[in-house]
């Protein structure tokens, strides 16, 4: 697996604003059914991504890793990036998943209305990828027309089965009472009831109120300076397309410990 890993990873942009997630206010319990990895927002990185699953792989095994999403945009990979995911979450399930992010959201937005609302991907990373899949566009700012034939090169050059798969990923996956998102949840909802839309974009209240229900979400999204553990939630965005940093945390009962 590390060798077919190491061939599909064969291959800058806007600085956001780093985060300073509130001081902790009670300790953080975790009881995941079972130990597994979380890897933090890859932004088409692969030469990140490729060290870090053969550190997480050496060290432990074959438990679940899940790619928290943003797997797109701004860093020059992101073709290959999602190829590698796709033939890895394919061929092994339990072992790879892959959640949907905001950025994913919005190339698929783009794919369904290019000249439309689905245009303000362009703006957020969306021209790095198309130039991962060989795709040019005559200016930063396209007319209908040359969006509609983005759109068109862009699925033309996915393999068989990846827009599907896209279109299918989750917004969460969760082990015991540890819930894995790409942005975050509503703390006043169970994480059974959350709305999909605050999955994947935020939640105003996810970091100014502490979850009172003994539940931890694991999540990206907001770029923090290092990653942390409190008040039930796990933050690794690390920003690793203009930090060089990606960050993963391994989850076990009562564990968690980030590795980068």
């Amino acid at each position: 697996m590390l060798n077919k890993l190491k061939s599909l990873f064969s291959g800058g942009g806007h600085k956001p604003p780093s985060f300073t997630p509130p001081k902790a206010t009670f300790e953080t319990v975790l009881a995941p059914e079972q130990p597994f990895c979380a890897v933090g927002d890859m932004h088409g990185c692969l030469t990140l991504i490729e060290p870090l699953y053969e550190k997480l792989r050496g060290e432990f095994g074959d438990i679940p890793i899940v790619f928290l999403g943003d797997h797109v945009d701004r860093g020059p990979d992101s073709a290959s990036v999602l190829r590698a995911l796709f033939d890895l979450t394919v061929e092994s399930p339990t072992s790879h998943i892959s959640i949907i992010g905001n950025h994913e959201k919005m190339m698929l937005e783009f794919i369904d209305d290019p000249a439309g609302m689905g245009a303000r991907w362009l703006s957020f990373g969306g021209q790095e990828t198309l130039e991962s899949f060989g795709i040019t566009l005559p200016s930063r700012r396209p007319d209908a027309e040359d969006a509609l034939e983005a759109a068109d090169k862009l699925e033309g050059a996915m393999p068989k089965g990846m827009l599907d798969w896209l279109r299918a990923l989750p917004p969460r996956w969760s082990s015991g009472n540890v819930h894995c998102v790409h942005a975050a949840m509503d703390p006043e909802i169970s994480p059974a009831d959350q709305d999909p839309r605050v999955m994947i974009n935020g939640h105003p209240d996810f970091f100014a109120a502490p979850r009172e229900d003994g539940q931890t979400v694991v999540h990206g999204h907001t770029v923090v300076a290092r990653a942390t553990a409190a008040d039930g939630r796990i933050s690794i965005d690390t920003g690793a397309y203009y930090t060089g940093r990606l960050t993963a945390a391994y989850i076990a009962p009562n564990t968690c410990r980030f590795i980068e």
